[in-house]
């Protein structure tokens, strides 16, 4: 690849768009990136971007073709609802080997190419809301016209905002039920061990503190130590001392279980929305 990224073009760069916007130009590999979104208020959160042109559609109807005429990789981030219509609209000026990289849940690569043609060379894409702070988990799932090349660049281009996983689209909807969804079950844990500090007496800011930061911590040491979550765990956990005895009490609730359980009603539920 060269040093810089070839012209890219983001069609409705909300929150996963614009993050993925800011990790090419954090990456100091933008060159040549176009974003588009419907007001000028959203255009203007992106408009400071070095190497970034952020186009209001309310302003320039014609942006998102102006956009996809210049560009070598197109990334399709607007609602599930708004894609085909857009895909409609973009289907004429889209350059013969541009890849198309949606961020839409539910559409398949089948869906793309019944619009912009069999030979359309589209890749799925799946990042989780930590991209925003350059540490995501994207999946990346590529239809079969997609060439090497073009998966390696897709590849590099979310990088640039975390770690990649390349998987079959068949997973994409299952990937979406642990990444994806996530960080809401880390959200949901830090919410139920803050509500148990306040019930030891604890203050709402000191409760707060200790749950977030253990989290924080945790898994910075985890990810610095490049161990395994369990070893760390037994680490923490003396025999018959306290950590163990709090364990127990949690296993004993079947967490495993529980997840599983919680994981398949987001992948029925992602397969529904699907058919719908």
């Amino acid at each position: 690849m060269s040093a810089h990224f070839p012209p890219i073009a983001i069609l409705g760069a909300g929150s996963m768009g614009g993050a993925v916007a800011r990790g090419i130009v954090r990456s100091g590999r933008a060159s040549d990136v176009i974003v588009t979104n419907r007001s000028r208020r959203s255009a203007d959160a992106l408009a400071d971007l070095p190497g970034v042109r952020s186009i209001a559609l309310e302003e320039t109807p014609t942006g998102n073709a102006d956009a996809v005429a210049a560009a070598d990789v197109v990334m399709i981030g607007v609602k599930p609802d708004m894609v085909v219509d857009l895909l409609r609209e973009i289907a004429p000026v889209l350059r013969p080997r541009a890849v198309v990289v949606s961020l839409a849940a539910g559409l398949t690569t089948t869906r793309f190419a019944a619009v912009l043609g069999d030979e359309a060379a589209v890749v799925r894409a799946m990042p989780n809301t930590p991209a925003l702070v350059g540490e995501a988990v994207t999946g990346l799932a590529a239809g079969e016209t997609v060439t090497a090349e073009q998966r390696a660049l897709v590849h590099e281009l979310f990088a640039t905002c975390g770690s990649v996983i390349e998987i079959a689209e068949e997973q994409i909807d299952a990937l979406s039920t642990i990444s994806g969804s996530g960080p809401a079950y880390v959200y949901l844990l830090i919410e139920a061990l803050t509500e148990a500090a306040r019930g030891k007496g604890f203050t709402d800011e000191e409760a707060r503190l200790m749950a977030e930061q253990t989290f924080i911590g945790a898994t910075a040491l985890l990810k610095s130590s490049g161990g395994d979550p369990a070893e760390l765990r037994r680490r923490v956990t003396s025999p018959k001392g306290t950590t163990e005895r709090a364990v127990a009490v949690l296993r004993s609730a079947n967490l495993e279980g529980l997840f599983a359980e919680a994981t398949d009603a987001a992948l029925a539920r992602a397969r529904q929305l699907a058919a719908e």
